[in-house]
């Protein structure tokens, strides 16, 4: 019970405070940027930008939260008091998760290279005009860094990645700018990693003048824009109700809990998984001339599983699994801000799923991403293009069966066994189970 009447206390001074001074909550807070280390190259002059304003969010939302935390603890430390010990300490986690962000939710969605992120990502990417979508914005970082040394050190670089996430949830665009190549001139860059994959970086607020002989590779489909100016894309994002971030670049879970306890946001992450076998088959298709390796072995029937090649795959799959464990083992940082969806299970029950994510972010589901859901997931004809979100999504999900050689399966089954059996993948004894797709490779499992 001490516990609890020293957060009370607290929260009665953090109360008066803040109803006298208006800006004790946007005060500058930042995790540690070791990014600023990586930085070698003469940063652009930037023209300097008046600080965010996040009065109207996060102090309103800090005065509403602190009022809800005081009620809480006033109505428990009165009468719980023959509560145990894990009894009191859950009510005390349910209260470290409130954050100050007025309500606004920021989603992560977390996956690798063909896994459908593409697809889920735009589920979010229509909602509709209150939700700011981000496609893959790491790009940048990982791009400018891939020279660099201290690029194999994924400690590192994981807290890069991390800081670049934060800022972008805060709207934040100025450490991005750092790893923008060429470097944005007062703010404004035609080379944003497709940019046309967002909706709110091409509406009519943001969309400024064409410029001429200025060739910006990712432009907008949906109306003719110039190139992107951060500044506008700052002021959408602030007018956003709920932001998104789709990466296939973080590797590791746990390098994201101080984004996570970051108590401006409100965080949930979704992390997507795949089949390994149907990652590897659609890898060699999407990214032929870097599977060439794995063509030869298919057609020798030979794989040599001391190879580097193999040994990155089995890193890979560890990573996945290592990141769901911490994920499904619920620490208190992830406590109701994690969530685990299969690929398959979009695909056979697109609509369910969407609105179990949906209900999981605490975001309204759509009227307009359940029409986009029925429009793209029921195409009789296949949409071209690797990155098409137009599909007929169940079939789409068991057609590696038929093109991954039997021998390359036993291969991703045996170096990726501890990940397949965590996410409920049957395992093949020969190539005519393989190719029968009257046998189901997917365990109906629920994840917590």
């Amino acid at each position: 019970m001490k516990t609890k009447y020293a957060i009370l206390f607290i929260c009665i001074v953090a109360l008066v405070i803040i109803e006298k001074e208006s800006n004790i909550l946007s005060r500058p807070f930042c995790l540690n940027r070791v990014s600023d280390k990586l930085i070698q190259r003469q940063a652009p002059q930037q023209t300097p930008q008046p600080p965010l304003d996040y009065s109207n969010t996060t102090q309103n939302g800090s005065l509403m939260m602190l009022k809800m935390l005081l009620s809480k603890l006033i109505g428990t430390v009165g009468y719980n008091s023959s509560l145990s010990e894990e009894q009191e300490e859950e009510e005390l986690d349910d209260l470290g998760t409130y954050s100050f962000s007025g309500g606004r939710k920021h989603i992560l969605l977390l996956a690798t290279t063909r896994t459908g992120s593409s697809f889920v990502g735009e589920l979010f990417n229509q909602h509709g005009e209150d939700m700011f979508y981000l496609f893959e914005p790491l790009w940048h970082v990982e791009r400018m860094l891939t020279t660099a040394s201290e690029s194999n050190n994924g400690t590192v670089l994981s807290g890069i990645y991390r800081d670049v996430l934060q800022g972008l949830f805060l709207c934040d665009f100025s450490l991005l700018e750092k790893y923008i190549a060429p470097p944005p001139k007062d703010h404004v860059t035609p080379a944003l990693f497709r940019r046309e994959s967002s909706l709110s970086l091409c509406e009519e607020s943001v969309c400024s003048p064409v410029v001429k002989y200025v060739f910006e590779r990712f432009h907008c489909k949906t109306r003719r824009c110039g190139p992107l100016n951060l500044t506008l894309a700052t002021d959408s994002c602030l007018s956003k109700q709920h932001h998104a971030v789709k990466t296939v670049r973080v590797r590791q879970l746990d390098t994201l809990q101080p984004l996570v306890e970051d108590r401006r946001l409100d965080v949930r992450i979704i992390q997507l998984v795949r089949d390994p076998r149907a990652i590897l088959a659609s890898r060699m298709v999407a990214f032929s001339s870097k599977y060439q390796t794995w063509k030869t072995w298919a057609q020798d029937g030979q794989v040599p599983e001391d190879d580097e090649e193999v040994k990155r795959l089995k890193a890979n799959c560890d990573q996945i699994r290592m990141s769901a464990e911490v994920g499904l083992s619920q620490p208190r940082w992830l406590r109701r801000r994690y969530m685990l969806v299969r690929y398959e299970d979009i695909a056979r029950y697109p609509m369910q799923k969407a609105e179990e994510m949906y209900r999981f972010t605490g975001i309204p589901f759509s009227p307009q991403a359940r029409e986009w859901i029925l429009r793209n997931t029921q195409t009789m004809q296949e949409a071209s293009g690797i990155y098409s979100t137009q599909k007929n999504s169940s079939e789409q999900a068991e057609k590696w069966r038929f093109s991954i050689p039997f021998t390359l399966a036993q291969v991703v089954q045996r170096v990726c066994g501890p990940t397949m059996e965590l996410f409920g993948y049957r395992f093949v004894d020969d190539e005519k189970t393989l190719m029968n797709k009257s046998i189901s490779l997917l365990e109906e499992k629920l994840f917590l």
